[in-house]
């Protein structure tokens, strides 16, 4: 079984087939994930490698417990680790400590 370790860094190899996979899965998110994107002078693929590292730093304990259930029970975890991450970083868009 693969550790949160190991989903991270699939998170981060991953990134740049976020955008068809989300596209399929949550066309209203990727829709947001372009958008931020855009924002910062960022690929959609930038933008979730930077989302999964600004969770790495910043994540509180609730999103970590969230992210380890997500991981736990759903089928494609990698993808699913990603997707949780990236829905995090663009709600915390409106927190400074996120936005740099």
């Amino acid at each position: 079984m693969p550790t949160l370790g190991d989903m991270l860094g699939a998170a981060r190899r991953s990134a740049a087939g976020l955008q068809r996979w989300i596209e399929t899965a949550d066309p209203d998110l990727a829709e947001e994930v372009r958008m931020a994107a855009a924002r910062a002078g960022d690929s959609p693929s930038g933008f979730a490698r930077a989302a999964v590292a600004d969770f790495s730093r910043f994540a509180d304990e609730e999103a970590w417990a969230q992210l380890t259930r997500i991981v736990r029970d759903h089928e494609d975890p990698g993808t699913a680790c990603l997707a949780a991450m990236v829905a995090w970083r663009l709600a915390a868009t409106t927190c400074e400590r996120h936005s740099s």
